[in-house]
């Protein structure tokens, strides 16, 4: 009786063989990618400072001052002007000043930069004034 190959079988540990070499390789390639971008993350400094300052209308008003989604300041300011610095810590960074009584929001993209920045407040408004 002659020999007979059995190609279906050969054919399905074939696929099969070459399905896990696929899937080794992606799990492979994806562990590496997370890995490089931990490294960035940590690697990533700025030294960069902003300089805030609320100059004229702050006075006896409840504020909050965020610097992205970090609370830098939420008090009733006695007087003025008030300076706070930060570093800055993120790629692009954005300034909220929040008028607690009235809810009402001013926001401000700041520069990558750094620099220094003054506020003033007529009315309802929160106004920047020219940098330094």
């Amino acid at each position: 009786m002659a020999h007979r190959l059995n190609t279906n079988k050969q054919f399905m540990i074939g696929n099969g063989i070459l399905g896990f070499a696929v899937i080794c390789v992606v799990v492979i390639f994806s562990y590496m990618s997370m890995r490089l971008s931990q490294q960035k993350e940590q690697e990533r400094r700025f030294l960069e400072t902003y300089t805030i300052t609320l100059e004229q209308g702050f006075a006896g008003r409840s504020v909050s001052v965020y610097l992205n989604d970090s609370l830098l300041l939420d008090s009733l300011l006695q007087h003025e002007p008030l300076t706070l610095t930060v570093g800055r810590f993120a790629e692009q960074n954005a300034l909220m000043i929040v008028d607690n009584p009235t809810e009402k929001i001013a926001l401000f993209e700041l520069s990558e930069q750094g620099g220094h920045y003054r506020f003033e407040r007529e009315g309802d408004e929160v106004k920047q004034l020219s940098q330094q």
